[in-house]
C-alpha cells in the first residue's frame, strides 16, 4: 500500500532531509519523489510505501503533520486509495 505525501512551504535548507528522516523513523519507504522550487516556495510530492509502518497509519499522518507544523510547512499524507478515488470524479 502507498500513501501520497505532499509538502508545501517557504524554501529552507534541509526540508527533504527532515521529511525523509521522519519517514525512515516510521519505516515508510519513499518510492518516488518530485520537488520544485517556485521562487521562494518549496513544493514536494512523495509516493511512500507504508506496508512496513511501525505505527498506525493515522499516527503516521499526525506525526508528519506535527513535523510540518514545527518547520512551518504544510505536510499532508493521504492513503493512495483515497487519493485515487478523489481524482476519478
Amino acid at each position: 500500500m502507498n500513501a501520497i505525501l505532499s509538502v508545501i512551504g517557504k524554501d529552507t535548507i534541509g526540508i527533504v532531509a527532515d521529511v525523509s528522516v521522519e519517514c525512515a523513523k516510521y519505516q515508510a519507504n519513499i518510492t518516488d519523489v518530485s520537488q520544485s522550487i517556485l521562487g521562494e516556495y518549496f513544493a514536494m510530492i512523495m509516493v511512500v510505501n507504508i506496508d512496513g509502518l511501525n505505527v498506525a497509519f493515522t499516527d503516521f499522518v499526525d506525526r508528519m503533520k506535527a513535523v510540518g507544523k514545527s518547520k512551518n510547512l504544510d505536510i499532508q499524507v493521504m492513503h493512495e486509495d483515497i487519493f485515487n478515488s478523489m481524482h476519478k470524479i
